[in-house]
């Protein structure tokens, strides 16, 4: 029996499997498909095969990143969520994911990446406790960079800037995006009756980050709020799905995860005030060093009776699991 497709993904928080909505897509499909992925929640995307998240290693080495390409790969083998959908109702997955990627996921960057106070009290700070040192001083940042491309991108504005129309704007179209998918959800209880397919996750991972998060400016989650089916939509997925929130990093049903090292079950602020002091002591010996304070004699026997046990970042690479 070959060994199962290994998925890299963010860990999660707020009650969610991952924070991450390209992440929370996969994780949807793969369990409404039933497939036996292997999974590991990190917090480094270096640590990830591609460099990003979310990743997935088929058992061929083969590496794929973008949400569609792992269904399309999971669907080759056998794990169909639209096996049972019509020609017609393929066609509105389609035209509905398109809606998705149009409306709500711009406003959706906007958000979470763009809107300052969010982004400096949310975004940029979970990023940074989560991530290990030193990525967490200028990884968020690069982060930021990398979705205002691409939200230009998606707009088609290069000289696009944050401010009060942009957001009015955005959020518009995201309004009006949640509005549609509600009359199309109708009292159903997922958008093509009893059985979750693609679009069930693709809806879930836009919105559940905007139901879940506790953004200071809350514009997007107060409408959608406002819309009662759209909101038991998400809240039914957690608990038949993910009934154990992301948070313990428990594992699902179609999923198995590696046990971390002993290193990675360090508490993160504790891990962060140990390294910082290394750092500070490494800065304050190169000082004394070039000042001539203390001989190089002097720095070995202090490097002689450090703690013989310390091990360097990265040492559990491999072994990292959700937090």
């Amino acid at each position: 029996m070959a060994a199962p497709d290994e998925l890299f993904c963010w860990e999660g928080d707020w009650g969610l499997p991952s924070v991450n909505t390209d992440c929370l897509v996969v994780l949807a499909y793969a369990q409404f498909a039933g497939a036996p992925l292997k999974l590991r929640k990190i917090s480094n995307p270096w640590r990830s095969p591609s460099g990003s998240l979310p990743a997935l290693r088929t058992n061929q080495k083969e590496t794929l990143s973008r949400p569609s390409d792992i269904i399309i790969h999971l669907r080759k083998q056998k794990f169909n969520a639209d096996y049972d959908l019509s020609a017609k109702e393929g066609a509105d997955s389609l035209a509905f994911i398109s809606l998705l990627e149009e409306k709500l996921k711009p406003a959706l960057i906007y958000a979470f990446w763009i809107e300052p106070k969010n982004y400096v009290d949310v975004t940029r700070r979970w990023y940074a406790e989560h991530m290990p040192f030193p990525l967490n001083f200028f990884l968020p940042g690069r982060m930021q960079r990398n979705q205002l491309e691409k939200l230009r991108l998606l707009r088609g504005n290069e000289s696009l800037e944050a401010g009060e129309e942009l957001e009015k704007e955005l959020y518009s179209d995201a309004a009006e995006c949640m509005n549609l998918l509600s009359q199309r959800l109708g009292s159903q209880k997922f958008f093509f009756g009893d059985s979750p397919s693609s679009l069930d996750a693709y809806v879930f991972g836009h919105l559940a980050p905007i139901l879940k998060s506790k953004l200071p400016n809350g514009k997007l989650q107060q409408h959608l709020k406002s819309l009662d089916n759209l909101t038991n939509f998400c809240t039914n997925i957690l608990l038949l799905y993910f009934p154990r929130d992301g948070r313990d990093g428990s594992s699902q049903k179609t999923f198995s995860q590696p046990e971390g090292g002993d290193f990675d079950h360090v508490p993160n602020k504790r891990r962060k005030q140990f390294l910082s002091a290394l750092v500070a002591l490494g800065a304050m010996l190169s000082y004394a060093l070039l000042t001539g304070m203390v001989s190089i004699q002097h720095v070995q026997q202090e490097a002689l009776e450090a703690p013989p046990d310390l091990e360097p970042i990265g040492s559990h690479e491999e072994e990292e699991g959700d937090g």
